[in-house]
């Protein structure tokens, strides 16, 4: 049985230990007809994710997380089929006990986008920069509307003005120096945002972590991990895009944009950065090329120039 987990405490004591975790993987698995599956947990992730077999996935999202387990099980019955490249098929989700939510997915079949990039030669790396793009084309093509009220947020204009008000005080937690920090308001208050508009179905994670490729012929064939979806403006998934898709490199972003058939400009991907819920520059600064200057404008087209 999966304990109660209320606070950041109660989590960090329960999310690395095995002999919890595990047995209420394998229980679920059993329940599901999995009970002579091995389990492998994956080592990466914000919640518990482990391979059942060959061909399965379980995620475990506890309590305070709850409603992401339910964002992502309503997109994938919404996505399936519906991609130029695989999602992973929802077999079951619902409650295991004290307010966790469960997910048995199918595996998606290939390779890690991440640990493959490496070895990839430049010419496959701009195929599949082009694939991201016609990705990200289509999704943003669907039509949300069956979604409306079960995935978030209500309103997106009340959504921007949230972030845009707390902004600053979520990069200080993440420790960014204030030379950064005092340029975010008038930064933000310089770049007009659309409020409610014809909105799109939105990753919001966009990364080469969560993209595998075939094995042997790097051709993109699948993307997953949709528990942070939104509905909202098609320029904010571009923020995740340029930090963890295209690194930073100006030649890679500008083909996944032309792929996609539109381009947003540096202020503005920035911006979006900036409102992003998960976002942590101090975080980006050390894995993206340094901006010349120390200035937000700057950054914007350090991160998000296109070639």
């Amino acid at each position: 049985m999966l304990p109660p987990v209320h606070t950041d405490r109660e989590w960090d004591a329960v999310i690395g230990d095995e002999t919890i975790i595990r047995p209420a993987v394998a229980d679920l698995a059993a329940r599901h007809g999995l009970a002579d599956r091995a389990l492998r947990r994956y080592p990466e992730g914000s919640v518990p994710v482990y391979a059942v077999g060959g061909q399965h996935v379980i995620k475990l999202h506890p309590p305070p997380v709850a409603e992401a387990a339910l964002t992502e099980a309503h997109v994938l019955e919404f996505l399936h089929g519906k991609l130029p490249v695989a999602t992973p098929a929802l077999h079951a989700h619902g409650e295991c006990g004290n307010g966790w939510r469960f997910l048995l997915m199918s595996q998606l079949p290939g390779e890690d986008l991440a640990k493959t990039w490496p070895q990839m030669p430049p010419g496959a790396q701009d195929r599949i920069a082009d694939q991201v793009g016609g990705l990200l084309a289509a999704l943003h093509a669907l039509d949300p509307g069956p979604l409306a009220g079960l995935v978030g947020p209500e309103n997106w204009a009340t959504f921007l003005t949230g972030q845009r008000a707390t902004a600053v005080a979520r990069q200080r937690i993440v420790k960014l120096p204030e030379v950064w920090l005092e340029q975010i308001p008038e930064f933000l208050d310089s770049i007009p945002l659309p409020g409610e508009l014809d909105r799109a179905l939105l990753h919001t994670e966009i990364m080469r972590e969560h993209l595998v490729v075939a094995p042997g012929c790097w051709r993109l064939s699948g993307v997953f991990d949709f528990e942070p979806a939104m509905i909202g403006d098609r320029a904010y998934d571009f923020g995740a895009v340029g930090i963890f898709t295209s690194c930073g490199d100006a030649r890679l972003l500008g083909r996944i944009m032309a792929a996609y058939g539109r381009a947003y400009a540096p202020r503005e991907l920035l911006a979006y950065l900036l409102l992003h819920v998960y976002s942590n520059l101090r975080k980006y600064f050390r894995i993206l090329p340094p901006p010349p200057e120390q200035t937000l404008d700057c950054l914007a087209e350090t991160w998000f120039g296109t070639a």
